[in-house]
């Protein structure tokens, strides 16, 4: 059984046990966290799919921790006009671990 759930504009699908890295979210580590926008859920008998959630559904994970992603550099130019800029940027996300999946 999985699921497709969206936070921080982004979509993942998710199964019980899966840790994901999202967006990063105001919730200490060791928190429950609750996904209410669930856009389709994987059933034995078929598909839930919403419209634009599926109503009801609910995952349900903990907050493993909070870190920053590798640093990407930016780096800007103008041909032939003697600019350019570097600069650097780390991306913050949480980390979180799904525990269930509530239809």
């Amino acid at each position: 059984m999985y699921a497709v759930i969206e936070t921080g504009g982004k979509q993942y699908r998710v199964a019980r046990g899966d840790t994901i890295s999202i967006e990063k979210l105001p919730v200490e580590p060791g928190q429950e966290v609750v996904f209410d926008r669930v856009l389709l859920v994987s059933l034995p008998e078929g598909y839930k799919i919403g419209q634009p959630t599926v109503d009801g559904a609910r995952v349900v994970g903990k907050v493993v921790k909070h870190g920053r992603a590798r640093k990407i550099t930016v780096f800007k130019y103008k041909a032939k006009k003697n600019y350019r800029r570097t600069r650097g940027h780390r991306q913050p996300y949480t980390q979180v671990v799904i525990e269930e999946i509530r239809t």
